[in-house]
């Protein structure tokens, strides 16, 4: 494998810890200036670089307890391609869902463009609505209850 793969899958590296660390700043200096997510969830605005550092701050609020792993990782030319696992509790409402206090799931994909030595896009692809339709059911089990005695 050539260094610039290697280079580039160490950058990968490096976005994800300052990500689950909440480093900040650290993420902003590896991201281009004029950065792109191009896998916005639906309803989200902005797919520009304060708008995902905006999401990463929102997501690291609402979870706690996060291991994040790196299952596998390519590197072929300017791209990146990371796929992992996510286990965390959410503490906090996510997408409009209560929070359970339980642990939670997800495994994904992401694709990573570097364009000089930042990483310039984004595209992410995970299950990680299976964290929240749990919830929603959970939600709906209790708004059911809830209903039910006040009939009574």
């Amino acid at each position: 494998m050539s260094s610039e793969a290697e280079k580039n899958k160490g950058m990968v590296r490096r976005f994800y810890e300052a990500h689950f660390k909440g480093d900040l700043d650290a993420m902003r200096q590896m991201m281009a200036p004029d950065f792109a997510d191009r896998s916005l969830f639906p309803g989200e605005e902005g797919s520009d670089r304060e708008a995902y550092i905006r999401g990463v701050a929102e997501d690291l609020a609402a979870f706690s307890d996060i291991r994040f792993t790196i299952d596998d990782q390519i590197a072929e030319g300017n791209k990146v391609v990371t796929r992992y696992t996510e286990r965390s509790i959410r503490r906090r409402e996510f997408l409009g869902v209560a929070p359970t206090d339980m642990e939670g799931f997800s495994t994904g994909i992401d694709i990573h463009r570097i364009a000089g030595n930042k990483i310039a896009e984004e595209w992410s692809e995970s299950n990680s609505v299976d964290i929240v339709v749990p919830a929603l059911e959970q939600e709906t089990r209790n708004r059911e209850r809830i209903e039910q005695e006040l009939s009574v």
